[in-house]
């Protein structure tokens, strides 16, 4: 039977804490499968934001919810997509948003378009301010995914950092776990992140 894919993990996650009329932020955008998850699972009384620093991204993604919305109308949340970098998550939701958020999810490395530039990947710093960002979001009992893409160049050193950021938190504060495969030292894994509920 197998285990899991890292994203099908993921989504199991996010599907388990965002009920219908939730609130869920997509990190990073791509190609927009994850927002479109969000999208679905939020319900038309919920609300998605999305971020992603190229234009080509949000244009797929743009065009992916489109084609949903055309198949099934009243099924998905409203999704706000921005041209911004996920460090700007804190100011870029609106103020009410904060501690009500289900689920933030991030989809880490580059764009996997086939004609995208490779070179163009998320950075640690950027990535760090966006989780803490994301957690101050999140309601109690609300979840964080991370899917890590050490494989590629510069991943390593991210993946590395998100993790050592999940395994500092206070355990009063959060939960952490990671999800990965043994055998495979390049393989993509999850680091999920649940808010402790007060």
């Amino acid at each position: 039977m197998g285990f899991l894919s890292v994203l099908s993990f993921a989504h199991k996650l996010i599907a388990e804490r965002l009920p219908p009329g939730g609130r869920a932020i997509d990190a990073t955008v791509g190609t927009g499968a994850d927002t479109l998850f969000l999208a679905k699972a939020a319900g038309p009384r919920g609300g998605v934001y999305g971020f992603d620093i190229q234009p080509q991204a949000l244009a797929l993604a743009g065009e992916r919810l489109r084609l949903a919305r055309e198949e099934a109308p009243a099924a998905l949340a409203p999704v706000t997509l921005l041209l911004q970098s996920h460090a700007a998550m804190a100011e870029a939701v609106p103020p009410a948003w904060r501690g009500t958020v289900s689920a933030v999810m991030f989809n880490l490395g580059y764009l996997p378009a086939g004609d995208a530039d490779k070179t163009i990947i998320t950075e640690p710093q950027s990535t760090l301010a966006a989780l803490e960002a994301a957690l101050a979001l999140l309601r109690p009992g609300g979840i964080i995914t991370a899917v890590l893409y050490p494989g590629h160049e510069g991943g390593g050193r991210e993946a590395a950092a998100v993790e050592a950021w999940a395994a500092g938190l206070a355990q009063q504060d959060a939960q952490t776990i990671v999800y990965r495969q043994l055998q495979r030292e390049s393989a993509p894994y999850v680091v999920a992140v649940e808010k402790k509920r007060s």
